[in-house]
């Protein structure tokens, strides 16, 4: 590796100094670390980083730039600071590892109004969850980082995930408008940031994989999976862009009774109670030819 000359640059801020470089550092990108843990990607940085009078550090194309505490003056320091950078590059030291160039996906977060008042679905454009979990308490949630985290908010009533959007149910005592962008730009911050929506073994906790619901399907007789697959096919579409979900729960074959579970925005919401319990019953009636259906809708 070639000999890298650094050159010490006075900036207008008296507590920062630039020591620029003869040759490109980064591939024109720019970082900016505020401790050592920021620092993660940036070896350089991090050894910056040791010494006790660096605050901050910004590594550019051609330079690298550090602001000091009060501790120190630039001018007794900045000789054997410019050497210390010098002999790393020099040697071949990494300035930043590929890690912290890879552009980042930028994550979107908007939030839709439902049937229901008291359920607003916040839709992201990036997949959050393999399949769908909902929480009805902090206790419950424990599976899910990010549904306890928002668990924290006070009025917080209920979190249902699903796929690439999240429904949340409110208590009274606030009003949307108050707080729906609280929650959008705290959803955003959380994915960005990569931090964990559910835990590896959540599905599996929760019976929640692939094949513990194959497993409970095939158990099913064939007129309840039938009444499944009609829910499937025509029912749960349209519930879901509503952010909401319709779970089968049982049917008796005695009492012709088909008992389903309202979840997320469907959950609690008289209208879609009382719509959606007669549009499922008319349909299983027609598709089953079995005018002596019944359906019981039960909020989840």
């Amino acid at each position: 590796m070639a000999q890298t000359k650094i050159s010490i640059v006075t900036t207008s801020n008296d507590t920062i100094k630039k020591f620029e470089a003869d040759r490109f550092l980064t591939n024109h990108n720019s970082f900016e670390f505020n401790n050592i843990d920021d620092a993660k990607h940036s070896p350089l940085a991090q050894q910056l980083f040791y010494l006790p009078f660096v605050k901050k550090v910004y590594i550019a194309s051609n330079f690298i730039a550090i602001e000091r505490y009060n501790i120190v003056e630039w001018k007794d320091v900045e000789v054997d600071v410019a050497q210390q950078i010098e002999d790393y590059i020099s040697k071949g030291g990494i300035i930043v590892s590929e890690d912290a160039v890879k552009p980042k996906a930028a994550v979107t977060v908007y939030a839709e109004s439902t049937p229901n008042p008291g359920v607003l679905k916040f839709v992201c454009n990036k997949v959050l969850v393999p399949s769908l979990f909902e929480f009805k308490s902090i206790e419950e949630a424990k599976p899910s980082p990010l549904a306890t985290a928002l668990f924290q908010f006070p009025f917080v009533k209920n979190v249902y995930m699903e796929k690439n959007f999240i429904s949340i149910t409110k208590f009274d005592i606030v009003e949307w408008g108050d707080i729906t962008l609280q929650l959008r730009e705290f959803l955003k911050s959380y994915v960005e940031e990569g931090k964990t929506i559910l835990n590896d073994n959540a599905p599996k906790q929760l019976e929640k994989t692939e094949e513990a619901i194959e497993q409970k399907f095939e158990a099913l007789d064939d007129t309840s999976k039938n009444i499944i697959n009609i829910l499937e096919e025509y029912i749960k579409p349209a519930v879901e862009s509503d952010g909401g979900n319709i779970e089968f729960k049982s049917y008796d074959a005695n009492t012709k009774k088909v008992e389903v579970l309202l979840q997320g925005a469907c959950s609690g919401c008289p209208s879609s109670t009382f719509t959606l319990k007669n549009g499922i019953e008319n349909m299983l009636k027609e598709m089953l030819n079995d005018n002596s259906i019944t359906v019981n809708a039960i909020n989840g």
